[in-house]
Order: C-alpha cells, then sequence, then structure tokens
C-alpha cells in the first residue's frame, strides 16, 4: 500500500514507487542492497523522503512518501503487539541530506514499538551512503534505545532473521520476569493531573487507585503532574503524554486512566497518540455500577447514565466503548457509521427513559405503602467502603453482600429493626458516595436517592480508621446539601473503632458529636440503639437489654 503525499507525482515514479511495493525481502536481510539503492535513488529524484514498513517475512507492507523533513507513518494498530512487546514491523526510510535517526524517529521507536527503525543516507550521486539504525533493549527499567551509526551503508552487515529471534526472545524473557502474561485482565496505568495540594492529589489517586480495584484492573503505574497550567488539549503537556505512553506500552498497559474528567475533545486528542484504551474516573465508576448493578431498577439506570456519558464522546478512538456497549464507536468509524450509531443511542436513551419513569412509579408505590404503615425510615448514608452493608447486616441479622470493595453495594437494600415492646424501623442500605461525584453520575443513584428523600433518619457512617475520614465527611454533607437533603435528620456513626487508638476515640466523638460503633461486634451497637429509640420515641424510657 502507497501512503503519504504521492499528488504532484508523474505516472513513471507512481509505478516506480509500485514496484518497490511488490518487492520482496529475505528473511536474513534488514533491507538489500539493490533496494536500499533503488529507494535513494528514488528518494533523490523526488526529493522526497521514502520510507518502508516491513513485517518480519520480509513482505513490505506500506510504501511512504514524504516531504524533504520528513515521512508521517501510517496506522499500525492492525498489528497487534506480540509476546515480547514489539509490533514485528521494522521502518526503513531515507534521509536527503545524509543526517543519523532524529529524535522523532527514536520516538516513533519506541511509541510504535517497532523491531527496528533505520535511516539510509541519500548522497549526492543518489547513492546510498550513511545508515543509522536502532532498536529496544530489553529491560525492566526505563525504556532503552540501541543506536548504531555506520559511514557507509555498505559497511552493514547483519542476519536480521536471528537478530530479531534473539531480540524477540530476550524481551519476552525480560517481561515475563515482571508481568504474568497469563493473566487476562486489564492492565491499567493511573494518571492524575492537579493543581491542587500534593496531599490532596496523592489522596485522589490512592481512591483512583481502590477503583481501578474494585473494576478488576491490573494496576502497573501510577503518574502524578501538578503543573502550573493545564493543557486544554491533553491535558498533561504533548512531550509528558509521550513519556506516559511510552512508559505504559513498556509495561504492557492495555488501559490509561485518568484521575480527572476528561472533556470529549482531550479523549480525541489523547486517544489519537496511542492504541491503548483511554478512560476517566466517571467511566471507570461507570464501568464498576455497570458490572455490580443486580436490579433491574440498577441496571436500566446505569445503562442510561452510560448512554449519557457516552454519547458525546462517541467518535474518540481508544475510548473503552466495548467494555460498555459491546463495540459501538470503535476505531475509526466512518462518518454515516457514527451517525448512526448516535441515532441509534438517542433512541436507546429515549427508551430506557420510559422503562424507568414505569419502575419509578413501582417504587413509589412501595414507598407509600411504608409511609403508610406508620413505621419510622432509617437510611444509612456514607462513602463508599465504610462499611454499611456490614452494618445492617449485623442490625437486623441479614445477609446483604459485603466486600472490601468500592460501590459493593449499588442496589438499595431494606430491611426491619426490631426494638423491645414490638417496636420497629425500617433500615435502607444505599449506595455509597465518593467525593467529586460528576453530575452525569447523579442518575445512577435515583434509587437511592428517592429512598433518602423519605428518611426520617440519616445515619451517616463514617470509616474511622481511614486517615481521610474528615475529608470524605465533608464530601458526603456536600452531597447530601448538593441533593437538597440538608434538612434531612442526621447522626453521625464512626465505623470500625477496633481499628484506632481507645485513648482518642472519646475526644474525636465529642468533637463530632458523633456515636462510636464496630459493626463487626453486636456490643458495640447499645449507645446507636438507644439513640434512634430516644429520636423516634422520646415519651418512652424501654431499656435494650
Amino acid at each position: 500500500m502507497i501512503e503519504g503525499k504521492i499528488s504532484g507525482l508523474r505516472a513513471n515514479q507512481v509505478k516506480a514507487l509500485e514496484r518497490i511495493y511488490r518487492r520482496k525481502i529475505p528473511a536474513d536481510e534488514l533491507i538489500t542492497g539493490e533496494l536500499a539503492r533503488y529507494l535513494t535513488e528514488l528518494s533523490h529524484e523526488l526529493k522526497r523522503q521514502l520510507g518502508l514498513i516491513i513485517d518480519r517475512s520480509g513482505t513490505i507492507q506500506y510504501v511512504i512518501v514524504g516531504d524533504d523533513r520528513e515521512i508521517v507513518i501510517p496506522d499500525l494498530s492492525r498489528y497487534s503487539l506480540g509476546r515480547s512487546g514489539l509490533r514485528g514491523l521494522r521502518c526503513v526510510h531515507t534521509h536527503l541530506k545524509q543526517e543519523p535517526l532524529s529524535r522523532d524517529d527514536l520516538t516513533d521507536l519506541e511509541l510504535l514499538r517497532l523491531d527496528v527503525m533505520a535511516v539510509i543516507g541519500v548522497g549526492e550521486d543518489g547513492l546510498p551512503s550513511h545508515f543509522s539504525y536502532s532498536h529496544l533493549l530489553p529491560t525492566k527499567q526505563k525504556s532503552q534505545i540501541e543506536l548504531i551509526d555506520l559511514d557507509d551503508f555498505h559497511h552493514f552487515d547483519l542476519d536480521y532473521s536471528a537478530f530479531i529471534r534473539a531480540l524477540d526472545q530476550e524481551m519476552e524473557r525480560v517481561a515475563a520476569e515482571t508481568i504474568d502474561l497469563s493473566d487476562g485482565r486489564e492492565r491499567a496505568l493511573l494518571i492524575s493531573v492537579g493543581q491542587g495540594s500534593r496531599q490532596r492529589v496523592e489522596d485522589s489517586m490512592a481512591e483512583l487507585d481502590e477503583l481501578a480495584r474494585t473494576a478488576n484492573l491490573v494496576v502497573i503505574d501510577q503518574v502524578i503532574q501538578r503543573p502550573r497550567k493545564l493543557n486544554p488539549r491533553f491535558l498533561v503537556g504533548e512531550g509528558k503524554l509521550r513519556e506516559i505512553i511510552i512508559s505504559a506500552l513498556q509495561q504492557r498497559a492495555t488501559l490509561l486512566v485518568f484521575d480527572q474528567d476528561l472533556t470529549p475533545n482531550q479523549i480525541r486528542s489523547i486517544s489519537e497518540s496511542t492504541e491503548m484504551k483511554v478512560i476517566d474516573r466517571s467511566q471507570l465508576i461507570l464501568d464498576i455500577f455497570a458490572k455490580r448493578a443486580q436490579s433491574r431498577d440498577g441496571k436500566v439506570q446505569v445503562e442510561l447514565a452510560q448512554l449519557k456519558y457516552i454519547l458525546p464522546r462517541l467518535s474518540g478512538k481508544g475510548t473503552a466503548m466495548s467494555r460498555l456497549m459491546g463495540g459501538i464507536g470503535g476505531r475509526g468509524p466512518g462518518e454515516t457509521k457514527l451517525e448512526t450509531d448516535r441515532r441509534r443511542i438517542r433512541d436507546k436513551i429515549r427508551r430506557l427513559e420510559k422503562q424507568l419513569d414505569s419502575l419509578g412509579r413501582g417504587r413509589v408505590q412501595r414507598r407509600q405503602k411504608r409511609i403508610r404503615a406508620g413505621l419510622p425510615i432509617v437510611s444509612i448514608v456514607g462513602y463508599t467502603n465504610a462499611g454499611k452493608s456490614t452494618l445492617l447486616n449485623a442490625l437486623t441479622q441479614s445477609d446483604v453482600l459485603t466486600e472490601d470493595l468500592l460501590f459493593a453495594t449499588l442496589d438499595t437494600a431494606t430491611r426491619r429493626l426490631r426494638f423491645p415492646l414490638d417496636r420497629e424501623v425500617i433500615i435502607t442500605d444505599t449506595v455509597g458516595f465518593i467525593r467529586d461525584l460528576p453530575p452525569s453520575l447523579i442518575g445512577a443513584f435515583k434509587a437511592t436517592l428517592e429512598e433518602l428523600e423519605d428518611a426520617d433518619l440519616l445515619l451517616h457512617l463514617v470509616d474511622l480508621s481511614n486517615p481521610r475520614y474528615d475529608e470524605q465527611i465533608r464530601a458526603v454533607d456536600k452531597i447530601l446539601n448538593d441533593l437538597e437533603l440538608g434538612t434531612q435528620q442526621r447522626l453521625l456513626v464512626f465505623n470500625k473503632i477496633d481499628q484506632v487508638s481507645a485513648e482518642d476515640l472519646p475526644n474525636i466523638c465529642r468533637r463530632y458529636e458523633a456515636i462510636a460503633v464496630s459493626a463487626l461486634s453486636r456490643e458495640s451497637f447499645n449507645p446507636l440503639l438507644s439513640e434512634m429509640q430516644h429520636r423516634f420515641w422520646p415519651e418512652e424510657d424501654v431499656s435494650l437489654t
């Protein structure tokens, strides 16, 4: 295939390029002397750089026509990386002024994971002169390159098939020492670009790492950058983005996860620089929701939130559409297909909204039935992974799913909690909140929020063992206030007190006016139950023992 700037070429020159494309190179040759001469003579005649992309069988996949300064390598994504991390392709091109490999050449070698990047200098007589080639080195550290410079192309002597076989084996051996190549999970590099305090950025990154673990990703590395000014196109600087991508490729990442929400334009721009999928924090949370929703309500709400999130980002190359929608918006869709996909998404959004309205009427009827029963309603709210489901299970002796993961509970669970004298309250477990929750995700909390509106008491459960518990309290309070639930009666409850200092606990509880429990120990519940009983039946003094 002939690529590049072929306009302006004469018919005989195009035929010369076609003859090059039909050439076959022996397996033990990087490039033959005859083909190198043919290439440099034509490059000299055209006053343009020419390049070849050659696979390991010696077949020329692309002939590239550039200008007098550079060639532009076409999209090679259909050639997947092997177990060694190399693509199985080499690039050989000409330089009109006999200059060695440029920084851009070496960057392409790293970004595209080519077997070899080589350049042939075009002499004043059009014959091959200077010759340079480079390849990646097997290393566990930062990507390293070996560069070989020869004054004369004809001094080049290399058994290419033996060389590439040895390089491939060594690259795979080194990779196997640090990477489990049999692990089929996605491998993610996490990136945070923030202008807040270092502590806040690091805390947010720690949370992103937990989200990645919940999504069953293998986190291979983390990158934190605190620039003075955010890049509107890439979020990070263009040079820094190249470094990130090169590092991710070396470590066999399949996914770049940004802690900050990316605009559709940013996702497109970043995706154009890499074949890896690019997602942000919101999309990661949506993916977790999609995996964990069990009820019909929850599944419809999550799918609706996903579609609304994806629609403006549909044309983004490399966004993880397949993880969310079974392949809609794959690489490089045509404009007609893209418009068709958008129309289908809009139609499905309308259908899901109608379905959600119907399901919502059923939820309203169930809530009204509980309200008519005259029982107090208590909703457990709090930051994700604070222990809400564990507390519900312990209070009501039930078996709601509990896991040490963020968003282990997505669907609401309702149980009855019995007090002495045949007193009862209805208690509900709700999805956990998380700070900086994007407005686009609020819809996925709809069922939970409706439950909270009817609650007579919100038990705000806090993981006291988390060093960021104070910040998590503020994050939950902010979300509740944003949802116009700030006037709801609340009771702050500190959980996991078995993991904190017993000496500090009384002072912390007094400062926050909170009650302390351990959801794993029913013996610690008496103060909480007494306070709830006092709030709902203040006229009665009933012993809990």
